[in-house]
Protein backbone atom coordinates (compact mmCIF):
# COMPACT_ATOMS: atom_id res chain seq x y z
CA UNK A 1 0.00 0.00 0.00
CA UNK A 2 1.49 3.21 -0.82
CA UNK A 3 2.06 6.04 1.96
CA UNK A 4 0.05 8.85 2.62
CA UNK A 5 1.74 12.17 3.91
CA UNK A 6 -0.11 15.39 3.88
CA UNK A 7 2.35 18.90 3.84
CA UNK A 8 1.36 21.78 5.70
CA UNK A 9 2.47 24.60 3.76
CA UNK A 10 2.63 23.12 0.36
CA UNK A 11 3.83 26.23 -1.49
CA UNK A 12 6.70 26.87 -0.94
CA UNK A 13 10.29 26.15 -3.15
CA UNK A 14 11.32 23.24 -1.36
CA UNK A 15 8.13 22.02 0.34
CA UNK A 16 6.37 21.66 -3.33
CA UNK A 17 9.49 19.79 -4.65
CA UNK A 18 9.56 17.40 -2.21
CA UNK A 19 5.89 17.05 -2.91
CA UNK A 20 6.39 16.40 -6.34
CA UNK A 21 9.26 14.13 -5.48
CA UNK A 22 6.91 11.86 -3.21
CA UNK A 23 4.51 11.67 -6.02
CA UNK A 24 7.01 10.74 -8.14
CA UNK A 25 8.37 7.90 -6.03
CA UNK A 26 4.55 6.60 -5.48
CA UNK A 27 3.09 8.59 -2.57
CA UNK A 28 -0.58 9.26 -1.75
CA UNK A 29 0.54 13.17 -1.52
CA UNK A 30 -1.95 15.99 0.12
CA UNK A 31 -1.28 19.31 1.02
CA UNK A 32 -2.50 23.08 2.10
CA UNK A 33 -1.93 26.33 2.09
CA UNK A 34 -2.36 29.70 2.38
CA UNK A 35 -0.90 31.39 -0.36
CA UNK A 36 0.51 29.54 -3.44
CA UNK A 37 2.22 31.57 -5.94
CA UNK A 38 3.93 30.58 -8.87
CA UNK A 39 6.09 28.35 -9.95
CA UNK A 40 5.06 26.08 -7.24
CA UNK A 41 1.27 26.60 -8.57
CA UNK A 42 1.83 25.44 -11.62
CA UNK A 43 3.76 23.29 -11.05
CA UNK A 44 1.51 21.47 -8.33
CA UNK A 45 -1.38 21.58 -10.47
CA UNK A 46 0.56 19.73 -13.28
CA UNK A 47 1.18 16.92 -10.89
CA UNK A 48 -2.80 16.88 -9.74
CA UNK A 49 -1.41 18.19 -6.35
CA UNK A 50 -2.63 21.64 -6.44
CA UNK A 51 -5.51 21.79 -3.22
CA UNK A 52 -8.35 22.82 -4.65
CA UNK A 53 -9.00 25.14 -1.83
CA UNK A 54 -6.35 27.53 -0.26
CA UNK A 55 -6.31 27.41 3.33
CA UNK A 56 -6.22 25.38 6.54
CA UNK A 57 -8.24 22.53 6.37
CA UNK A 58 -8.20 20.60 9.78
CA UNK A 59 -11.09 18.47 9.21
CA UNK A 60 -9.39 17.09 6.20
CA UNK A 61 -6.80 15.13 8.27
CA UNK A 62 -7.50 11.91 9.81
CA UNK A 63 -5.22 8.50 11.15
CA UNK A 64 -4.75 7.21 8.06
CA UNK A 65 -2.34 9.82 7.15
CA UNK A 66 1.45 8.30 7.80
CA UNK A 67 3.18 11.25 8.21
CA UNK A 68 3.11 15.06 8.52
CA UNK A 69 5.49 17.73 6.92
CA UNK A 70 5.38 21.10 8.50
CA UNK A 71 6.85 23.59 6.20
CA UNK A 72 9.08 26.72 7.48
CA UNK A 73 6.04 29.29 6.01
CA UNK A 74 3.38 27.38 8.80
CA UNK A 75 3.30 29.16 12.62
CA UNK A 76 3.09 27.14 15.75
CA UNK A 77 -0.82 27.96 15.79
CA UNK A 78 -1.60 26.17 12.12
CA UNK A 79 -4.87 24.94 12.98
CA UNK A 80 -3.98 21.55 10.93
CA UNK A 81 -0.42 21.41 13.10
CA UNK A 82 -2.87 21.47 16.03
CA UNK A 83 -5.04 18.23 14.74
CA UNK A 84 -1.89 16.57 13.85
CA UNK A 85 -1.15 16.25 17.06
CA UNK A 86 -4.49 15.66 18.32
CA UNK A 87 -4.57 12.69 16.11
CA UNK A 88 -1.00 11.59 17.26
CA UNK A 89 0.55 11.72 13.93
CA UNK A 90 4.07 11.49 13.25
CA UNK A 91 5.31 15.11 12.25
CA UNK A 92 8.32 16.28 10.40
CA UNK A 93 10.27 19.13 9.62
CA UNK A 94 11.21 18.89 5.97
CA UNK A 95 14.65 18.38 6.76
CA UNK A 96 13.97 15.84 9.26
CA UNK A 97 12.26 13.93 6.84
CA UNK A 98 14.81 14.33 4.20
CA UNK A 99 17.24 12.50 6.94
CA UNK A 100 14.04 9.47 7.31
CA UNK A 101 14.06 9.24 3.29
CA UNK A 102 18.10 9.11 2.97
CA UNK A 103 18.92 6.98 6.41
CA UNK A 104 20.22 4.01 4.71
CA UNK A 105 22.25 5.88 2.15
CA UNK A 106 25.45 7.98 2.13
CA UNK A 107 24.66 10.93 2.90
CA UNK A 108 26.87 13.81 0.76
CA UNK A 109 25.78 17.40 3.10
CA UNK A 110 26.78 20.54 1.86
CA UNK A 111 27.07 23.60 4.57
CA UNK A 112 28.25 26.92 4.01
CA UNK A 113 27.88 30.93 4.39
CA UNK A 114 28.26 30.72 0.48
CA UNK A 115 28.56 28.61 -2.33
CA UNK A 116 26.76 25.85 -0.90
CA UNK A 117 24.13 25.77 -3.95
CA UNK A 118 26.96 26.09 -6.81
CA UNK A 119 28.85 22.70 -4.69
CA UNK A 120 25.78 20.76 -4.45
CA UNK A 121 25.33 21.58 -8.59
CA UNK A 122 28.52 20.79 -9.77
CA UNK A 123 28.30 17.44 -7.77
CA UNK A 124 24.86 16.14 -9.11
CA UNK A 125 26.74 17.61 -12.62
CA UNK A 126 29.23 15.43 -12.36
CA UNK A 127 27.03 12.22 -10.80
CA UNK A 128 24.71 13.07 -13.86
CA UNK A 129 27.18 12.64 -16.36
CA UNK A 130 28.57 9.67 -15.02
CA UNK A 131 25.04 8.22 -14.45
CA UNK A 132 25.64 7.33 -11.05
CA UNK A 133 22.46 7.30 -9.12
CA UNK A 134 21.30 9.66 -6.23
CA UNK A 135 18.79 11.46 -4.03
CA UNK A 136 19.26 14.85 -3.70
CA UNK A 137 17.97 18.30 -2.30
CA UNK A 138 19.14 21.34 -4.18
CA UNK A 139 18.54 25.15 -3.48
CA UNK A 140 17.99 25.97 -6.97
CA UNK A 141 15.97 24.79 -10.07
CA UNK A 142 19.00 22.94 -12.02
CA UNK A 143 19.57 21.85 -15.92
CA UNK A 144 19.07 18.46 -16.27
CA UNK A 145 16.85 17.68 -13.05
CA UNK A 146 13.27 18.13 -13.17
CA UNK A 147 12.91 18.59 -9.40
CA UNK A 148 14.55 19.73 -6.33
CA UNK A 149 14.08 17.43 -4.49
CA UNK A 150 14.26 13.83 -5.53
CA UNK A 151 13.85 10.17 -3.68
CA UNK A 152 14.27 6.76 -5.27
CA UNK A 153 14.18 3.43 -3.63
CA UNK A 154 17.70 2.31 -5.68
CA UNK A 155 19.79 5.18 -5.37
CA UNK A 156 23.13 4.81 -2.75
CA UNK A 157 23.71 8.74 -2.12
CA UNK A 158 21.71 11.25 -1.23
CA UNK A 159 23.25 14.67 -1.84
CA UNK A 160 22.24 17.51 0.17
CA UNK A 161 22.32 20.93 0.37
CA UNK A 162 22.59 21.70 3.90
CA UNK A 163 20.79 25.14 5.19
CA UNK A 164 21.97 26.86 8.20
CA UNK A 165 18.54 28.61 8.32
CA UNK A 166 15.90 27.07 11.24
CA UNK A 167 13.73 23.75 10.34
CA UNK A 168 10.59 25.04 10.88
CA UNK A 169 8.62 26.46 13.63
CA UNK A 170 8.38 23.71 15.84
CA UNK A 171 12.04 22.67 15.64
CA UNK A 172 14.10 25.27 16.17
CA UNK A 173 17.15 23.49 15.22
CA UNK A 174 19.49 25.01 11.88
CA UNK A 175 18.29 22.67 9.43
CA UNK A 176 21.79 20.93 8.52
CA UNK A 177 22.24 19.78 12.39
CA UNK A 178 19.57 17.08 11.20
CA UNK A 179 21.22 15.45 8.02
CA UNK A 180 23.92 13.29 10.00
CA UNK A 181 26.45 13.27 6.99
CA UNK A 182 28.88 11.02 6.21
CA UNK A 183 30.75 13.11 3.59
CA UNK A 184 30.28 16.91 5.11
CA UNK A 185 32.01 19.94 2.96
CA UNK A 186 31.74 23.69 4.27
CA UNK A 187 32.50 26.28 1.89
CA UNK A 188 33.35 29.18 4.53
CA UNK A 189 31.85 30.61 7.02
CA UNK A 190 30.51 34.55 7.43
CA UNK A 191 27.75 35.83 9.73
CA UNK A 192 24.18 35.69 8.24
CA UNK A 193 20.82 35.44 9.36
CA UNK A 194 21.18 37.92 12.25
CA UNK A 195 17.33 37.32 12.87
CA UNK A 196 17.94 33.93 14.60
CA UNK A 197 22.00 34.21 15.33
CA UNK A 198 22.40 37.29 17.29
CA UNK A 199 26.34 37.23 17.91
CA UNK A 200 28.99 36.03 15.19
CA UNK A 201 29.91 33.34 18.21
CA UNK A 202 26.28 32.09 18.34
CA UNK A 203 26.27 31.20 14.42
CA UNK A 204 30.06 30.28 14.09
CA UNK A 205 29.10 27.68 17.07
CA UNK A 206 26.32 26.28 14.55
CA UNK A 207 29.25 24.43 12.03
CA UNK A 208 30.93 23.05 14.97
CA UNK A 209 27.71 21.68 16.17
CA UNK A 210 27.61 20.38 12.56
CA UNK A 211 30.95 18.78 12.30
CA UNK A 212 30.10 17.17 15.09
CA UNK A 213 26.68 15.72 14.03
CA UNK A 214 29.21 13.86 10.95
CA UNK A 215 28.44 10.29 11.54
CA UNK A 216 31.50 8.21 12.84
CA UNK A 217 33.84 7.81 10.38
CA UNK A 218 32.77 10.48 7.91
CA UNK A 219 35.32 12.72 6.57
CA UNK A 220 35.28 16.84 6.36
CA UNK A 221 36.26 19.14 3.27
CA UNK A 222 36.38 22.50 4.20
CA UNK A 223 38.06 25.16 2.18
CA UNK A 224 41.36 26.41 4.22
CA UNK A 225 41.48 30.00 2.87
CA UNK A 226 38.28 30.88 5.60
CA UNK A 227 40.53 31.46 8.48
CA UNK A 228 37.36 31.37 10.43
CA UNK A 229 36.36 27.70 9.38
CA UNK A 230 40.01 26.91 9.39
CA UNK A 231 39.79 27.86 12.87
CA UNK A 232 36.45 25.73 13.45
CA UNK A 233 37.50 22.68 11.29
CA UNK A 234 40.66 22.66 13.03
CA UNK A 235 39.54 21.78 16.71
CA UNK A 236 39.53 17.72 17.52
CA UNK A 237 36.57 15.77 16.10
CA UNK A 238 37.29 12.48 17.58
CA UNK A 239 34.56 10.54 15.37
CA UNK A 240 36.23 11.54 11.69
CA UNK A 241 38.24 9.05 9.97
CA UNK A 242 39.30 12.18 8.18
CA UNK A 243 39.45 16.05 7.35
CA UNK A 244 40.75 17.88 4.14
CA UNK A 245 41.11 21.43 3.22
CA UNK A 246 40.95 22.45 -0.56
CA UNK A 247 41.95 26.15 -1.55
CA UNK A 248 41.86 27.92 -5.49
CA UNK A 249 43.56 25.04 -7.69
CA UNK A 250 45.75 26.02 -10.47
CA UNK A 251 44.80 27.92 -13.61
CA UNK A 252 45.03 30.58 -16.05
CA UNK A 253 42.41 33.13 -18.02
CA UNK A 254 43.20 33.24 -21.73
CA UNK A 255 40.98 35.53 -23.97
CA UNK A 256 38.36 35.25 -21.35
CA UNK A 257 38.07 31.69 -20.63
CA UNK A 258 39.22 29.86 -17.80
CA UNK A 259 41.53 26.77 -17.67
CA UNK A 260 42.31 24.46 -14.74
CA UNK A 261 45.52 23.10 -14.93
CA UNK A 262 46.15 19.59 -13.95
CA UNK A 263 50.24 18.69 -14.77
CA UNK A 264 50.41 19.56 -18.28
CA UNK A 265 46.52 19.73 -18.99
CA UNK A 266 44.07 22.57 -19.55
CA UNK A 267 40.73 22.03 -18.84
CA UNK A 268 38.68 24.83 -20.26
CA UNK A 269 35.19 26.06 -18.03
CA UNK A 270 32.59 27.40 -18.48
CA UNK A 271 32.40 29.29 -15.43
CA UNK A 272 34.88 31.78 -13.84
CA UNK A 273 35.85 33.14 -10.64
CA UNK A 274 38.32 32.15 -7.53
CA UNK A 275 35.29 31.74 -5.59
CA UNK A 276 33.76 29.65 -8.34
CA UNK A 277 37.12 27.61 -8.75
CA UNK A 278 37.13 26.82 -4.59
CA UNK A 279 33.62 25.62 -4.87
CA UNK A 280 35.03 23.55 -8.06
CA UNK A 281 37.81 21.91 -6.12
CA UNK A 282 35.65 21.01 -3.14
CA UNK A 283 33.44 19.26 -5.18
CA UNK A 284 36.47 17.64 -6.71
CA UNK A 285 37.12 15.78 -3.43
CA UNK A 286 33.72 15.55 -2.22
CA UNK A 287 33.66 13.09 -6.03
CA UNK A 288 36.67 11.24 -4.96
CA UNK A 289 35.39 10.40 -1.60
CA UNK A 290 32.69 8.35 -3.89
CA UNK A 291 34.85 6.77 -6.32
CA UNK A 292 34.81 9.47 -8.85
CA UNK A 293 38.55 9.90 -10.26
CA UNK A 294 40.01 13.57 -11.11
CA UNK A 295 39.81 12.36 -14.80
CA UNK A 296 36.10 11.35 -14.97
CA UNK A 297 35.49 14.75 -12.81
CA UNK A 298 37.41 16.92 -15.00
CA UNK A 299 36.20 15.58 -18.23
CA UNK A 300 32.53 15.90 -16.82
CA UNK A 301 32.71 19.39 -14.96
CA UNK A 302 33.44 21.32 -18.39
CA UNK A 303 29.96 21.20 -19.44
CA UNK A 304 29.02 22.91 -15.78
CA UNK A 305 27.35 26.59 -16.85
CA UNK A 306 27.02 26.95 -13.36
CA UNK A 307 24.00 27.20 -11.25
CA UNK A 308 20.71 29.30 -11.44
CA UNK A 309 21.56 32.96 -10.38
CA UNK A 310 25.23 32.33 -9.22
CA UNK A 311 27.19 34.01 -12.13
CA UNK A 312 24.10 33.12 -14.26
CA UNK A 313 25.37 35.73 -17.91
CA UNK A 314 21.77 37.05 -18.80
CA UNK A 315 23.31 38.72 -22.16
CA UNK A 316 26.32 39.19 -23.88
CA UNK A 317 27.80 40.26 -26.82
CA UNK A 318 31.25 41.53 -28.26
CA UNK A 319 31.82 44.15 -26.00
CA UNK A 320 28.76 43.80 -23.08
CA UNK A 321 28.36 41.04 -20.52
CA UNK A 322 25.17 41.26 -18.22
CA UNK A 323 24.97 38.77 -15.45
CA UNK A 324 22.95 38.23 -12.58
CA UNK A 325 23.88 36.62 -8.75
CA UNK A 326 22.06 35.47 -5.74
CA UNK A 327 24.67 37.54 -3.74
CA UNK A 328 23.58 39.96 -0.86
CA UNK A 329 26.05 39.39 2.16
CA UNK A 330 28.97 41.81 2.18
CA UNK A 331 31.20 38.40 1.52
CA UNK A 332 29.02 37.50 -1.15
CA UNK A 333 29.35 40.95 -2.85
CA UNK A 334 32.75 41.08 -2.58
CA UNK A 335 33.81 38.06 -4.15
CA UNK A 336 31.25 37.94 -6.79
CA UNK A 337 32.58 41.23 -7.73
CA UNK A 338 36.47 40.22 -7.77
CA UNK A 339 35.33 37.60 -10.32
CA UNK A 340 33.90 39.73 -12.67
CA UNK A 341 36.95 42.06 -12.28
CA UNK A 342 39.51 39.02 -12.84
CA UNK A 343 37.69 37.68 -15.36
CA UNK A 344 37.30 41.27 -17.75
CA UNK A 345 40.24 43.00 -16.96
CA UNK A 346 39.61 45.21 -19.66
CA UNK A 347 36.20 46.44 -19.07
CA UNK A 348 34.80 48.66 -16.48
CA UNK A 349 32.41 46.73 -13.86
CA UNK A 350 29.20 48.59 -12.89
CA UNK A 351 27.75 46.65 -10.18
CA UNK A 352 24.14 46.99 -8.50
CA UNK A 353 22.95 45.54 -5.79
CA UNK A 354 19.54 44.96 -3.70
CA UNK A 355 19.53 44.96 -0.05
CA UNK A 356 16.45 42.26 -0.10
CA UNK A 357 17.02 39.76 2.68
CA UNK A 358 16.55 40.58 6.87
CA UNK A 359 19.50 41.06 7.94
CA UNK A 360 20.66 43.04 5.15
CA UNK A 361 18.30 45.89 6.41
CA UNK A 362 18.77 45.76 9.59
CA UNK A 363 20.37 48.53 11.25
CA UNK A 364 22.84 46.57 13.02
CA UNK A 365 24.34 44.82 10.36
CA UNK A 366 24.23 46.94 7.53
CA UNK A 367 27.61 48.13 9.05
CA UNK A 368 29.13 44.81 7.94
CA UNK A 369 28.85 46.06 4.43
CA UNK A 370 31.79 48.26 4.70
CA UNK A 371 34.01 48.38 1.66
CA UNK A 372 31.95 45.76 0.12
CA UNK A 373 31.42 47.59 -3.02
CA UNK A 374 34.76 48.91 -3.46
CA UNK A 375 36.35 46.36 -6.08
CA UNK A 376 33.82 47.99 -8.61
CA UNK A 377 34.29 50.61 -11.13
CA UNK A 378 31.15 52.08 -9.95
CA UNK A 379 28.34 50.95 -7.56
CA UNK A 380 24.54 51.17 -6.98
CA UNK A 381 22.62 50.16 -3.81
CA UNK A 382 18.72 49.63 -4.25
CA UNK A 383 16.48 49.30 -1.45
CA UNK A 384 12.82 49.81 -0.59
CA UNK A 385 11.30 51.18 2.14
CA UNK A 386 8.35 49.03 1.72
CA UNK A 387 9.94 45.91 1.98
CA UNK A 388 11.66 47.47 5.72
CA UNK A 389 7.63 48.12 7.07
CA UNK A 390 6.69 44.92 5.72
CA UNK A 391 9.47 43.04 7.51
CA UNK A 392 8.41 45.33 10.35
CA UNK A 393 11.74 46.47 11.10
CA UNK A 394 13.17 49.86 11.87
CA UNK A 395 13.71 52.13 9.04
CA UNK A 396 16.97 53.38 7.23
CA UNK A 397 17.87 55.76 5.55
CA UNK A 398 20.04 56.83 2.28
CA UNK A 399 22.10 58.52 4.22
CA UNK A 400 22.95 55.00 6.90
CA UNK A 401 23.52 53.26 3.55
CA UNK A 402 26.17 55.81 2.31
CA UNK A 403 27.49 55.53 5.53
CA UNK A 404 27.86 51.88 6.19
CA UNK A 405 29.08 51.15 2.71
CA UNK A 406 31.83 54.04 3.35
CA UNK A 407 31.95 54.67 -0.84
CA UNK A 408 31.71 58.45 -1.45
CA UNK A 409 30.70 57.87 -4.93
CA UNK A 410 28.29 55.26 -4.40
CA UNK A 411 24.83 55.76 -5.71
CA UNK A 412 21.58 54.59 -3.86
CA UNK A 413 18.33 54.61 -5.27
CA UNK A 414 14.97 53.98 -3.48
CA UNK A 415 12.24 52.80 -6.52
CA UNK A 416 13.13 50.11 -8.98
CA UNK A 417 12.60 52.13 -12.01
CA UNK A 418 14.86 54.71 -10.82
CA UNK A 419 17.88 51.90 -10.89
CA UNK A 420 16.23 50.96 -14.47
CA UNK A 421 16.14 54.18 -16.09
CA UNK A 422 19.68 54.91 -14.63
CA UNK A 423 21.14 51.75 -15.98
CA UNK A 424 19.17 52.93 -19.40
CA UNK A 425 20.75 56.23 -19.56
CA UNK A 426 24.41 54.94 -19.45
CA UNK A 427 26.35 54.17 -22.42
CA UNK A 428 27.28 49.82 -22.06
CA UNK A 429 30.36 49.25 -24.58
CA UNK A 430 33.37 47.76 -22.99
CA UNK A 431 31.48 46.82 -19.73
CA UNK A 432 29.91 44.48 -17.71
CA UNK A 433 26.84 44.63 -15.94
CA UNK A 434 26.49 42.87 -12.51
CA UNK A 435 23.11 42.74 -10.26
CA UNK A 436 23.05 41.50 -7.40
CA UNK A 437 20.14 40.14 -4.91
CA UNK A 438 18.57 37.42 -3.29
CA UNK A 439 15.29 39.18 -4.41
CA UNK A 440 14.52 40.73 -7.63
CA UNK A 441 14.44 44.45 -7.64
CA UNK A 442 10.96 44.56 -7.43
CA UNK A 443 10.45 43.10 -10.48
CA UNK A 444 12.70 44.61 -13.04
CA UNK A 445 12.91 41.67 -16.14
CA UNK A 446 16.18 41.27 -16.95
CA UNK A 447 16.13 40.25 -20.51
CA UNK A 448 13.89 43.19 -20.94
CA UNK A 449 16.55 45.54 -19.77
CA UNK A 450 19.37 43.56 -21.61
CA UNK A 451 17.29 44.06 -24.74
CA UNK A 452 17.46 47.84 -24.12
CA UNK A 453 21.16 48.23 -22.75
CA UNK A 454 22.60 46.71 -25.60
CA UNK A 455 21.53 49.57 -27.90
CA UNK A 456 23.41 52.03 -25.93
Amino acid sequence: MSKKVHLIAIGGSAMHNMALALHEKGFLVSGSDDEINEPSKSRLLKAGLLPSEIGWFPEKLNAELDAVIVGMHARNDNPELIKAKELGLKIYSYPEYVYEATADKTRIVIGGSHGKTTITAMILHVMHALQIETDYLVGAQLEGFNTMVNFSNTSKFAVIEGDEYLASPIDRRPKFHLYKPNIAIISGIAWDHINVFPTFENYVEQFEKFIQFIEPNGHLIYCSKDEQLALVAGKNYPQLAGKEGYAIPNHVIENGTTYLIDGTQKIPLLIFGNHNLMNLNGARLVCNKIGISNEQFYKAIQSFKGAAKRLELVYKNESFNFYKDFAHSPSKLKATTDAVKTQFKERETIACMELHTFSSLTEEFLLQYNGAMDLADEAIVYFNPHTIEHKKLKAITTEQVLSAFNRKDLKVFTKSEEVSNYLKSKQWRNKVLLMMSSGNFDGIDFNALALELKMN
